[in-house]
């Protein structure tokens, strides 16, 4: 008879294999192949994408309170709404192209994005419902609005899965705290059947584009399993989240090699598309941080600290691929990180640019610094 030790060695093996063969990017050879599981979800904590009741309620009350460095990191929100026009219609075809081609609905979809976050932070900091209600608009205005993607002549047939990809976080950030958030026990007043009808919008984009993104071993892939976690907790489905989660974890020794490499430095010359992979591993982390699982933080001997360790040796311009300098953008990502890690070289990289706003373009929710320098146990 197998001793029951021996057995249970045996399982971890199997599982272990079959976990690795369903991995589309294998490791290199003799690289850190630990795997992460997320915990079990059984439900989810709301609000639940960057940003929680607690987190929320420290910082408005710091800079309501008249704390200098709050109210410098709160006035990034206020500079965005004031230099942004209030939308008053909406595209039911987004038009979207590649390698910076652009068009008003790509444009538009982006900067609302960006917009509805911005102003649901304001509702939480102030308290007033005119804020709330504003976001509201740009909500449904998207959501009974959108119809689908199309593309431009001549530019990445994919290219749709990558937009919504990147927008709708941001979106789904600012529904969680207009669905969730309560200011003195009120919520802001979203009904139910404007709720049923931003999921509707949600699935739309999951099922017809972020699910069919290629596998290109890079920040797309990265994206789209952010916004799936994101998804998931907001329709409260474990099984999307959990796809995310599980997409991050097998392409992570790809993106970023166990020395902390990201190839994505040297193949697109830049020093922003690595940012985009990083940023979504930052923010997808703290999503799954905020519902009681730091795996993605700590997987593959903390594979994104060291991501952002190459981070700042791209900025010293020591890569041997140098396209970065200290006036390069730093994503907001960046922020999440060092909130977590506390990292000097994450020190030195937000520093760089504080307080941090929003990307140039729009690509990912902004304003961290505001939401999470100094605010522990988010």
């Amino acid at each position: 008879m197998t001793p029951p030790w021996l057995m249970g060695i045996g399982l971890v093996v199997l599982s272990t294999s079959f976990f690795q063969c369903e991995k589309k990017a294998a490791p290199a050879a003799g690289e850190d192949q630990t795997a992460a599981r997320a915990a079990t979800i059984t439900s989810f904590v709301h609000p639940g994408v960057l940003n929680t009741q607690a987190s929320l309620e420290q910082v408005a009350g710091e800079v309501n309170g008249g704390d200098a460095g709050r109210l410098a990191s709160y006035q990034k929100v206020l500079d965005y709404i004031n230099s942004h026009d209030y939308p008053t219609s909406f595209y039911a075809t987004v038009v979207v192209g590649s390698n910076g081609a652009t068009t008003p609905s790509k444009s538009q979809i982006r900067k609302d994005a960006e917009l509805v976050y911005a102003l649901a932070l304001r509702w939480t900091k102030t308290g007033n419902f005119q804020y709330a209600t504003q976001a509201i608009g740009i909500l449904n205005g998207w959501a009974y609005t959108f119809q689908k993607y199309d593309v431009l002549a001549g530019s990445n047939e994919n290219q749709p899965a990558l937009e919504a990809s990147w927008t709708t976080p941001s979106f789904v950030a600012a529904a969680e705290i207009i669905r969730y958030y309560k200011v003195n026990g009120q919520g802001a007043g979203w009904s139910d059947a404007d709720i049923a009808q931003f999921s509707n919008y949600l699935n739309n984009v999951k099922n017809n584009y972020i699910n069919n993104i290629p596998q290109y071993n890079n920040n797309w892939n990265a994206s789209a399993g952010y916004a799936k976690m994101a998804i998931g907790i907001f329709l409260n489905s474990t099984t999307v989240y959990q796809n995310g989660y599980n997409a991050l974890v097998s392409l992570m020794p790809a993106v970023i090699h166990s020395d902390g490499t990201l190839p994505e430095l040297c193949d697109r010359q830049d020093c922003v598309h690595y940012q985009y992979t990083l940023t979504a591993y930052a923010y997808a982390a703290e999503l799954a941080r905020i519902q009681g699982d730091n795996s993605l933080w700590t997987v593959n001997s903390s594979r994104i600290r060291a991501g952002y360790d190459f981070m700042r040796a791209a900025y010293n311009r020591t890569t041997g691929c140098n396209y970065c300098t200290t006036s390069s953008p730093v994503f907001p990502g960046t922020e999440v990180a060092y909130n977590y890690y506390k990292t000097s070289n994450l020190q030195y990289l937000r520093e760089l640019q504080d307080p941090l706003g929003v990307p140039n373009d729009n690509t990912f929710l902004g304003f961290t610094t505001y939401t999470h320098f100094n605010v522990p146990g988010l």
